[in-house]
């Protein structure tokens, strides 16, 4: 009947490996990152999920170290600003916010994603 050429080998071949490596690509960028930041459990988790990652990341949260006092002022700037809070879940979100992200936690180490350039500096001169 038909007569393959090495012609078609080859081309399904290539639309093989364009198809693995279209797949590949779509699964690396749909994946979260390992290093993605998250809100500890507590109380008004849900609260504080609700009320801000809205607008941030984890990430801009869990780097802050306020004290009671300046959480509440913040809690209410951003309430002003648009954050959406019931007035009978503000307190509980304060003392989240204020007993997980305290000024007496130890201070945030940002997750390294890769070498910066004077550790690679430091190897090139090895």
């Amino acid at each position: 009947m038909f007569k393959r050429s090495p012609f078609d080998f080859f081309a399904r071949l290539v639309i093989f490996f364009c198809g693995v490596l279209l797949f590949g690509t779509i699964a690396v960028f749909c994946q979260s990152s390992p290093d993605e930041e998250q809100l500890p459990v507590g109380r008004a988790k849900e609260k504080a999920e609700s009320a801000c990652l809205g607008c941030h990341e984890a990430r801009i949260i869990v780097q802050q170290r306020l004290d009671k006092a300046a959480w509440t002022k913040e809690v209410d700037k951003m309430v002003k600003w648009g954050a959406e809070v019931d007035p009978k879940d503000r307190d509980a979100l304060i003392d989240y916010l204020s007993t997980n992200f305290s000024s007496d936690q130890p201070a945030y180490e940002a997750p390294r994603t890769r070498v910066n350039s004077t550790e690679k500096l430091k190897g090139i001169r090895k």
